[in-house]
């Protein structure tokens, strides 16, 4: 979740994850991806940098709770997505 500031100064509270689409024209919209709409005071670059600084605190608690190395390496393999064979189709897997 992330902090951010309707326009009338009232703060609110929005699940990062619901984000479709932000844009500036000049007041910052987000799309959600129910299609829902929010005007905010926050730049699109601040939505985004609060956006990275939540997933890396959960990504952080995570790391700080597996018990080795090896658990560790494991959650990176799932989260991290391998675009070397998307890069080259001869290399893609059967």
């Amino acid at each position: 979740m992330i902090e951010l500031t309707r326009l009338n100064g009232t703060p609110m509270v929005l699940n990062s994850d619901l984000i479709k689409t932000a844009e500036a024209s000049p007041d910052t919209m987000l799309t959600l991806i129910n299609g829902e709409k929010l005007i905010v005071r926050e730049t699109c670059a601040e939505v985004t940098e609060r956006v990275l600084a939540y997933r890396a605190r959960l990504l952080a608690g995570v790391a700080r709770r597996l018990a080795s190395l090896g658990d560790l390496q494991r959650v990176v393999s799932i989260a991290s997505l391998d675009v070397s064979s998307q890069s080259n189709p001869e290399k893609a897997p059967p």
